[in-house]
Formats: C-alpha cells, sequence, structure tokens
C-alpha cells in the first residue's frame, strides 16, 4: 500500500521555475542529469530499496551510468548528519534529490526550496510537515508514503493470536527519528491499551543500542515484540533477527525482508514497490513531462494496489478510505523465510 502524492501542475511548475534560474547556473548544468540519493541508513543495508528506486527509473528511460548519474550520500544511521549531506547534494546544484525515508526527507526539505524533492516515507507526510495536502503538496516537493506506522496495531493483535500467554510487549523505535517515533508510539500505546496488554516502548539507534534492547526485554519479561519501521532497523535487520533468535523472542516486522533474513515473522505493505514508484517520478521530473504524476485515470490520490471502487480523490476522506480498502491492499504477511527466499 501506498499513497502516491500527486499535483496536476507539480512537474509543469518545475519546468517553469527552470526557465526563471540564472542564464549562468543553466549553461554549467551537465549534460548527464545527476539525481541525488539521500539516505539516513547505510547504503549496503539499504540496497534493495535503492535498486528498487533505479528500477522505477529505467521504467521511464533512465539508467545509472548511461543517461543519469546518482550521488548517494549515507548518515550511516546518524541522523544528525543528515543536514550537512543534504546541503552537499544541494551546493553543486543536483537536478533532483530523491530522499530515502523521513529524517532524510525532512533534512532535504529545509536544505532547498528550489531543487526537486522526491520523497518516500513511512508516515502521513502532511502530519509531519512534509507537504500541504496530498492532492496539493505544494513548493518543490512530492513522493509517496507506505504509511506503514498504521500497521503497529494490526502487528500487535497478531503478536497477541500468535503468543496469547503474552501480557507484556515491546516495540522498537528509534529516538533519532521523532517523526516516524511519535506516530508509532501512539497507534502503538493505542492498541495496547485495546488489547488489555502492558506495552515498553524501547529505544535504540546504534547497533550497540540493540544488544542492550534485547537484554532489556528479557529483563522486563516481554513476551512478544514489534520492530517499528524505521530505515537503521531496516539497514540491521541481519542482526536484529539473530539477536530474536538468541534469544528466542518472537518478532514480528513491518517488512519481508527481516523475515527473509531469519525473522519469525512480517505483516506490511511493499516498501520496495514505493521506492520503484519514486524511481517513476524522478524519472519524469527529469525527462520535463507534464503530465500528471497520478497513474492514468487517477486524479488526485490514490491508495495503490487497491481497487477502483477503494480509491478516493478527496484527500479529506483519504485516510478512511485507505482504513476501509486495507485488506484489498498489498500486505503481505511472511512466516520465516523459505529455503528459496534465503
Amino acid at each position: 500500500m501506498a499513497i502516491h502524492v500527486n499535483r496536476r501542475k507539480f512537474i509543469a511548475s518545475l519546468s517553469g521555475a527552470t526557465a526563471a534560474w540564472p542564464l549562468a547556473a543553466r549553461v554549467q548544468q551537465p549534460t548527464m542529469p545527476v539525481v541525488g540519493f539521500l539516505t539516513s541508513a547505510t547504503l549496503s543495508g539499504y540496497a534493495p530499496f535503492a535498486a528498487a528506486f533505479r528500477q522505477g527509473l529505467s521504467e521511464t528511460g533512465f539508467v545509472e551510468g548511461q543517461n543519469v548519474a546518482i550521488e548517494y550520500r549515507s548518515a550511516e544511521g546518524q541522523n544528525d548528519r543528515l543536514p550537512a549531506l543534504a546541503a552537499e547534494l544541494v551546493r553543486p546544484q543536483v537536478t533532483v534529490i530523491a530522499a530515502a525515508g523521513t529524517p532524510s526527507a525532512l533534512a532535504a526539505k529545509a536544505a532547498t526550496k528550489r531543487i526537486p524533492i522526491v520523497f518516500s516515507t513511512a508516515t502521513d507526510p502532511v502530519a509531519i510537515g512534509l507537504v500541504a495536502s496530498l492532492n496539493r503538496p505544494g513548493g518543490n516537493i512530492t513522493g509517496v508514503t507506505n504509511l506503514g506506522t498504521e500497521l503497529v496495531q494490526k502487528q500487535l493483535e497478531m503478536l497477541q493470536r500468535l503468543v496469547p500467554t503474552a501480557t507484556i510487549m515491546a516495540v522498537l523505535i528509534n529516538p533519532t527519528s521523532p517523526s516516524l517515533t511519535e506516530s508509532t508510539a501512539k497507534d502503538a500505546q493505542a492498541a495496547a491499551r485495546k488489547l488489555g496488554v502492558q506495552l515498553h516502548l524501547l529505544h535504540a539507534s546504534t547497533a550497540s543500542d540493540l544488544d542492550d534492547v534485547f537484554a532489556t526485554v528479557v529483563h522486563l519479561r516481554v513476551g512478544a515484540f514489534v520492530v517499528g519501521p524505521d530505515a537503521f532497523f531496516f539497514s540491521r535487520r541481519d542482526q536484529i533477527a539473530e539477536l530474536a533468535t538468541r534469544y528466542a523472542m518472537p518478532a514480528i516486522y513491518y517488512v519481508r525482508e527481516f523475515a527473509a533474513a531469519g525473522g519469525l515473522m512480517s505483516y506490511g505493505v511493499s516498501v520496495a514497490d514505493g521506492y520503484r514508484v519514486a524511481g517513476v517520478y524522478v524519472g519524469r521530473i527529469l525527462r520535463g513531462a507534464t503530465e500528471r504524476l497520478a497513474s492514468p485515470g487517477v486524479d488526485e490520490v490514490r491508495a495503490s494496489h487497491q481497487p477502483k471502487d477503494c480509491q478516493d480523490t478527496r484527500p479529506r476522506r483519504a485516510t478512511r478510505t485507505i482504513r476501509r480498502c486495507r485488506r484489498a491492499n498489498r500486505v503481505t504477511m511472511l512466516f520465516a523465510a523459505s529455503a528459496h527466499d534465503r
């Protein structure tokens, strides 16, 4: 499930802004467009999503090294480095910035009001101030959100069904990603009250923190565990899955890659597909296209992978529609990766 943030005149407005740039700046532009790819995670850990992004680019006719260059900037799990990395991309004036994850998107938005930004995030972009609305993002920014933070309630419910004796549960969140943390924590606490279980919010932002977290989980007698959506956690999925196995801790994850790494199960959306769509958006901007970013036949906002009767172009009802039609979305549950997946 991904919400495509669209605006009919988004790319057209960018084309108009380009015409207004100083002539000298335009003359200095390289013949091969340059895309800045900004992420808070390690590049090796985020490789599957970067590959999906490049796939989206290729669908619009752009292949890295042939007719487009990509400048990668990684904060290596240290979100406080993102503003400086975003500034590095802005100074040489890349053509477009692809912001991978919420912290990266916020850093890119703060760094420039001129260079187009395409983000991919797991939370509501309106709530965190990335865009003005889903159908009219405003400014120089657009992108894709999978609303992964909303699924934590269902993940807790599934854990309770799997481990009915678990009266104490925990959710792992990254304190250096406050926007994701707040959204995940709020939904998790609401779900815990509904399920009648005690909930602990545990923080980790470094590899050593993860070791400490699992030791704490045992001390708190936690019976089941949710890993919240975060780029750092994704990049450390092998370590997290191994720790959960070592401590015999039933855990559920937000994307299938954790289960493929040896985790117990996952329940979530196709995050990779969201990055593919972000790549398509970037490609359309590079082409200077004037068509809408939305798919044909969709006016403003769409929950991708939904049947047409579950689409709603009115932003005030978008979230309600997503919830009503969630069963029709591409939501996957994967138990213990098969040998084929490994």
